[in-house]
């Protein structure tokens, strides 16, 4: 089985999100954040982690980019375990049966997400529209087999491409020079 883990191939999640997740987090799309919040309403960095961010299981962090690895079953329900408490404790699940429910939804969504091979990154995009949230997911083959993982060893790229461009060096409050 595959499942998603966060990647960080530069320090750009650390100030483009509120909270990045650390590099080599169990991830989940992380949608189900925004379901009661007014997308039209998010400014800065919230509406960053609302356009292109995945939910790092164990820290509420996002990141930009998560890896498809191998996982074993016991891997799938520690991901399960942990989401569950997460929902329990900051989404206001009812009880922790009904939390485990919800985990295991969450976590087969993100497992469906890694029908490609492993190492093979993903990025998010999300939109709202008539109501509804969006995503639609791009993925990015390494070139020529297996190497360390840096941002330009990158070159096939599966999925709809994003319309609107992020101003990194804005979001981070730094002035350009």
């Amino acid at each position: 089985m595959k499942l998603l883990r966060t990647i960080r191939l530069d320090p750009s999640d650390t100030f483009v999100f509120e909270r990045a997740a650390e590099p080599g987090e169990w991830a989940v799309s992380g949608a189900f954040v925004f379901w009661e919040a007014d997308p039209a309403a998010f400014s800065g960095k919230a509406r960053a982690a609302f356009r292109g961010g995945f939910l790092g299981v164990a820290s509420l962090g996002w990141s930009t980019l998560v890896q498809i690895v191998e996982a074993s079953e016991q891997n799938r329900a520690q991901v399960i375990e942990t989401l569950a408490q997460q929902l329990l404790a900051h989404f206001g699940a009812p009880d922790l049966e009904s939390a485990k429910t919800a985990a295991a939804e969450e976590v087969a969504f993100a497992a469906s997400l890694c029908d490609h091979p492993k190492d093979t990154l993903v990025a998010v995009h999300r939109t709202h529209e008539d109501g509804a949230i969006r995503e639609a997911f791009r993925t990015l083959h390494p070139r020529a087999g297996p190497k360390p993982l840096r941002a330009f060893a990158f070159l096939d790229v599966e999925g709809e491409e994003p319309a609107e461009r992020v101003d990194l060096l804005g979001l981070s409050g730094e002035k350009r020079r």
